[in-house]
């Protein structure tokens, strides 16, 4: 059934809204996925904070005209379906390259972060980087270490004294 042009304005308005407060995006055909499947990527994308979209690549050109996303409209061509990270910029690359380890069907064309596009190459990349949580546990231990260290630099002095004297004092019991 075709979109009046009421429904095609909100659809644009609605990804032009999400792709503004996006952090990164992928493209990907579904060409050949079943219903099924792709209810089931849907389901796993809305737990990781993903919005995923099927929408016709005109309504998508005009959403993401004025974006970071700009740099996509050349390379929407053919049956896609776009996922944007709303959370952290690799959620949409997780999403999407986990599923389609699975799914063979599911074909990887576009990821655009940071206004840059890059080739479907690079959605291994993306889909490692961090989220939000191992960010700040990878920052808090690379704040940490200098301390740690400066305490462990601090104390062995200490420490080497005890050892020397228990060692002076094993001597002397063994003799």
């Amino acid at each position: 059934m075709a979109l009046r042009l009421d429904d095609k304005k909100a659809v644009v308005a609605e990804v032009a809204a999400v792709a503004a407060k996006a952090h990164s995006a992928v493209a990907a055909e579904y060409r050949g996925l079943t219903v099924s499947q792709l209810t089931n990527l849907r389901k796993v994308a809305r737990e990781s904070g993903v919005y995923l979209r099927v929408i016709k690549n005109t309504l998508a050109r005009r959403a993401v005209e004025g974006t970071d996303f700009a740099c996509m409209q050349e390379g929407l061509v053919g049956p896609l379906i776009l996922a944007f990270s709303i959370e952290d910029p690799g959620s949409a690359a997780r999403v999407v390259y986990d599923f389609s380890k699975q799914h063979e069907k599911l074909v990887v064309r576009l990821v655009a972060v940071g206004g840059k596009q890059y080739g479907a190459s690079e959605i291994e990349r993306l889909s490692k980087l961090p989220n939000k949580e191992q960010a700040l546990a990878i920052l808090m231990g690379v704040m940490k270490a200098p301390i740690e260290k400066f305490v462990r630099t601090l104390a062995e002095p200490h420490a080497k004294l005890a050892r020397t004297v228990a060692a002076i004092r094993d001597q002397k019991q063994a003799a």
